[in-house]
């Protein structure tokens, strides 16, 4: 099998780049091993041997040398080595991080284990440190790419009429970098982990663990992931869109997924870049991060804010996208002030760049900047609200199809908004000197991300399941899920907002009596919001196994994704789609079909 080829070629590989390196410290009189400097050279190598083991060699290096690539294979065996079909891509992502999603929730069961009382119960100091940390990167990790890797490489060159990515290549090139990365945070944490939480701040991240080391390799990859994704979603948008499919008549998830990729080409380079440089103060004794050398702390912060700002709105972007998609299809109605909507996407984009510094206001930053970052943070709720706005004018006397799709919708606007109206709490300098670094943030945030754009998530993995798979989900099962995940979240971080006023720290593994009562109950709240994710896994796995089959187009939609097959063909139209109106023509007197399907063209016939 590719995958076992791919792990015995990345140990080879590995074992080439530190046996060089090794040899060029024995001949310089040192001991062989450094380990933070021999898995800095040795990771490379294990990636290309990787890389060639899963199928870059046999599927696509060989034609560098004039030789003929494989034939890809059919059938299951497909998901499991190098394929350049956008559809396979898709599924891959989405298994991949739906797994990583779930492991991560484990750790998260784990920490309010820990948290249910004062005192350490389950792990030292150090354990949990390591735990938090990998469940802060690998939640973030499934939020920055699930909702683009999975659904948008499935269904965006589909709803846009196009047979393929701009780039396939390329394409299967960013979902094989992606196991390497949840590969070296296991192992981070088998070395004992790392301790500075997601965001790696120096100098503890220059002076701790070869965890730390790691952690960097795998963020420093998944950041050229992310590159590389954006750069096709935006190619294959601009130059890949059928006849007839104007900028006007994209679906708007195809307008979220293009601005969410502008934001993940333009900024992901930023955390890369912050990542390189602890790696060179850690290996290559530089100095960008020691205050005593001249180096800046400080500098770390605005280079890591000025991507992970806007990292947010690559999650929420497409995440807006797709709830907005079922919105208007399952209230029968035209979304409401589309063109707003779009204009809302790019503002966005446009301005993500110029609010990082607000998670700065208590790090010693000059206060003159204060005042900028305050207006500049509270600005960018004008575009987020006008698509509330649009979302409630979309259900607004609509026809509602209470379905579990709309269900996680409906909770999406919910949750946004408690997340929006808590955020300009910490947008505002006195407020957020009081609240900074307290749970008040750590709700904020789960608010933001997990009840935004996770609830999003199973939105469009409920919509676009029968697509994908060609399969009918439980509804039963998938109701329950959605009430349990429903009422336990809210029980879980509603809390959270009141602990956090009262002064608890977050990212700490005990705490004062004061707050044991808040985090008894937290704690047990979340064991009810983990046990929704059992009903989740088992409707998944039973209903793609045995469910009934699925129509083409089960929810009666309008998108092109909803007039092939289910799942589509393997070029995804037998011809080439026509557009003759928007995507949303719901109840519009006249309105002709979404779109035709003409002739086979040559090169797909």
């Amino acid at each position: 099998m590719a995958i076992i080829l791919g792990f015995v070629l990345a140990v080879v590989g590995f074992t080439l780049g530190t046996g060089v390196l090794g040899g060029i410290r024995v001949s310089m009189g040192l001991e062989y091993w450094s380990t933070d400097l021999s898995w800095t050279i040795g990771y490379p190598f294990a990636l290309l041997g990787w890389l060639a083991g899963v199928g870059g060699w046999k599927y696509w290096a060989t034609e560098w040398f004039g030789g003929t690539a494989a034939q890809t294979p059919k059938g299951v065996k497909r998901y499991f080595e190098w394929n350049m079909d956008h559809k396979v891509i898709g599924v891959q992502y989405g298994v991949t991080f739906v797994a990583l999603l779930l492991l991560s929730g484990l750790a998260a069961m784990g920490i309010r284990y820990e948290l249910m009382q004062p005192g350490m119960q389950l792990f030292t100091q150090d354990q949990y440190n390591a735990v938090m940390s990998f469940h802060g990167i690998g939640m973030v990790a499934v939020a920055v790419a699930i909702m683009l890797g999975a659904f948008g490489n499935y269904v965006v060159p589909i709803m846009i009429g196009a047979h393929d990515m701009a780039f396939p290549r390329v394409n299967a090139l960013s979902y094989w970098l992606v196991p390497p990365v949840a590969i070296m945070l296991v192992i981070a944490v088998i070395m004992g982990g790392w301790d500075t939480g997601w965001t790696a701040y120096p100098p503890l991240s220059v002076l701790n663990k070869s965890g730390q080391v790691l952690f960097n390799l795998a963020v420093i990859t998944f950041g050229l992931v992310s590159i590389l994704g954006g750069i096709n979603f935006i190619v294959t948008i601009v130059y890949e869109r059928a006849p007839g499919m104007t900028w006007g008549r994209l679906p708007i998830f195809v307008w979220g997924a293009f601005a969410g990729s502008l934001i993940a080409f333009f900024f992901t380079q930023g955390f890369a870049a912050g990542l390189i440089m602890i790696l060179l103060d850690r290996v290559a004794n530089t100095s960008f991060f020691h205050a005593a050398e001249g180096g800046s702390p400080i500098l770390y912060e605005h280079v890591f804010w000025f991507y992970s700002h806007p990292a947010v709105y690559v999650m929420v972007l497409p995440a807006f996208g797709a709830v907005l998609e079922v919105l208007s299809h399952m209230s029968r109605k035209p979304l409401y002030a589309y063109k707003w909507v779009v204009g809302a996407m790019l503002g966005i984009v446009a301005l993500s760049g110029v609010v990082w510094a607000h998670h700065m206001f208590t790090s010693g930053m000059e206060d003159y900047l204060h005042a900028p970052f305050l207006v500049l943070t509270e600005m960018i709720s004008i575009p987020t609200g006008i698509i509330f706005l649009a979302a409630i004018g979309t259900i607004w006397a609509g026809r509602l199809w209470m379905r579990t799709p709309m269900l996680f919708a409906l909770a999406f606007i919910f949750n946004f908004t408690v997340g929006g109206l808590t955020g300009i709490y910490l947008a505002d300098v006195p407020t957020d000197i009081h609240l900074h670094d307290t749970y008040f943030v750590v709700a904020h945030f789960h608010y933001t991300i997990m009840g935004g754009e996770i609830f999003a998530l199973f939105a469009a993995l409920y919509y676009w399941f029968p697509k994908m798979t060609g399969r009918e989900f439980n509804e039963t099962l998938g109701k329950i899920h959605f009430w349990l995940m429903f009422i336990g979240f809210q029980l879980v971080f509603i809390p959270m907002f009141q602990v956090g006023v009262k002064g608890m720290n977050r990212r700490v593994a005990d705490y004062p009596d004061a707050y044991a009562d808040f985090n008894r109950f937290i704690s047990i709240s979340g064991f009810v919001l983990g046990s929704s994710f059992i009903f989740f896994t088992a409707n998944m796995i039973l209903s793609w196994v045995k469910g009934r089959r699925a129509a083409a187009n089960p929810w009666h939609a309008t998108t092109l994704e909803w007039q092939v097959s289910s799942p589509p063909p393997e070029h995804n139209f037998e011809g080439t789609p026509v557009i003759e109106s928007g995507p949303y023509e719901y109840g519009v007197p006249g309105a002709p079909k979404h779109a035709h399907i003409g002739p086979a063209s040559a090169e797909h016939a």
